[in-house]
């Protein structure tokens, strides 16, 4: 068996929060080490600047100390880390992903060589900000941790699609 015993993938320069994290390679990275059958974390200094990568160093060592007391697993889990000193943390919340509008448009540009490119435009700010969220937790001082899951099914939607599915074959049939 030459799997190791956890995955830790960042630390990302930059918040992954709400719907970053299905963009997100430093997710992703975390998924696999899921799909592989282990405790997998996704780690990310919520500032693209970041000065304190010390402080969500610390937070994840802190975060395997208590694991090794308590092993349990496979889990994934999405870590936001504010840049602050350690001492300014004002500890952890178990958050859900909040929500952002969307990006501000895509620009057309040229590439030196003359050739045209588009860049995504950058991320709406948070749409569902509220309390429970990781944006939430973020912006009161707090690290967030988000359980994460892979399914990505909208089993609420599914027997509704299933209908218009179920219609649409009836009226192909009396074509």
């Amino acid at each position: 068996d030459d799997l190791p015993d956890m995955v830790i993938s960042g630390i990302n320069h930059g918040a992954n929060m709400g719907d970053d994290t299905i963009y997100s390679g430093t997710v992703a990275a975390a998924m696999e080490g899921y799909l592989l059958g282990l405790p997998s974390i996704a780690v990310s200094l919520t500032n693209k600047a970041g000065k304190h990568f010390e402080t969500a160093s610390r937070v994840i060592v802190e975060m395997l100390q208590r694991h090794r007391r308590q092993p349990s697993g496979p889990w994934l889990l999405n870590v936001n880390v504010p840049d602050v000193p350690h001492g300014q943390l004002k500890g952890e919340r178990v958050t859900r992903l909040g929500k952002r509008h969307k990006a501000e448009p895509v620009i057309k540009t040229q590439t030196p060589r003359g050739e045209t490119c588009y860049w995504v435009g950058a991320a709406g700010a948070a749409a569902d900000a509220g309390e429970g969220t990781d944006f939430d937790a973020i912006e009161r001082g707090y690290v967030s941790v988000t359980p994460l899951q892979i399914d990505l099914t909208n089993h609420g939607d599914m027997p509704r699609i299933a209908a218009w599915l179920s219609a649409r074959a009836k009226t192909d049939a009396n074509a």
